[in-house]
């Protein structure tokens, strides 16, 4: 079993996807996000995205009622209904939902999060984010098991019932962790992860796990966030990571015959 993860740009294909997966030999778990998608609606529906900077340089969304509403209607709707009809057009029997859904991501809501703006620190103790904590892994096993491909994306849910927004990479991590996967695939807007970002000559074929903090303090943003969770991955006992690019045909197969970037 494998957890293929998607990012949330609008490049992505998943007609492409949709393809290598039906070829695949092998039970698939996938997450996805919905970014681009959910910054367009916000604009749309006038609602002002904010976004904070820790002490430490890690940027995230401040997750309000308001923006919780704009995630989970473009996330778990609109997005995911999308990947799933691609994905049963092609014969794949997907089955839609989220991270609250059969409470599949558990999840702690954060304290406070720390936010620096012109050189002051500030505690934020009212966005709704948080981490996942653990998995349902009986009722994965479940929809596996009975033949379903599950696509799973933000909020998770606390025990309380509270919905969270929560960091998918590091989702994924915990994932990997409750349902002992060793391989996990991640596709993106790039060829691979970029040793100089926006340089698509500059990818890096290998990287070794023990290389990964050099490559972290390298990098900012999302690709970062991506690193971060990779790494925890692996604490988890993940084997292989699979980095490649969600826009070009037969993304995965290419990405499993290392034309992205494999982490081991």
């Amino acid at each position: 079993m494998v957890i293929l993860k998607v990012g949330g740009g609008k490049a992505i294909n998943w007609e492409y996807i949709a393809t290598d997966l039906k070829a695949l030999q092998e039970d698939v778990i996938i997450v996805h996000g919905a970014n681009a998608y959910a910054s367009e609606i916000a604009e749309k529906l006038g609602v002002k995205e904010t976004f904070i900077m820790s002490p430490s340089g890690h940027t995230s969304r401040y997750t309000d009622d308001q923006a919780m509403d704009v995630l989970t209607m473009t996330y778990a709707g609109l997005i995911n209904k999308k990947i799933v009809s691609v994905l049963r057009q092609h014969g794949i029997n997907a089955l839609g939902m989220c991270g609250a859904d059969g409470g599949v991501w558990m999840g702690k809501k954060k304290d406070a999060i720390l936010s620096e703006e012109n050189g002051k620190v500030k505690v934020i103790r009212d966005s709704l984010t948080g981490n996942v904590t653990s998995v349902n892994r009986d009722l994965i096993m479940l929809l596996v098991h009975h033949g379903y491909t599950p696509v799973i994306t933000i909020p998770a849910v606390t025990p309380e019932g509270e919905l969270i927004n929560v960091d998918n990479d590091r989702a994924v991590a915990v994932m990997a962790r409750d349902l002992a996967i060793q391989r996990i695939i991640i596709l993106f807007e790039a060829p691979g992860f970029l040793a100089d970002k926006g340089d698509d000559s500059s990818r890096v074929a290998r990287m070794k796990i023990s290389e990964i903090n050099t490559y972290i303090q390298a990098t900012d943003g999302r690709m970062r966030k991506k690193l971060l969770g990779i790494k925890e991955a692996f604490t988890f006992g993940v084997q292989e990571v699979c980095l490649g690019d969600g826009r070009k045909k037969h993304p995965i197969i290419n990405t499993l015959e290392g034309k992205g970037t494999i982490i081991q």
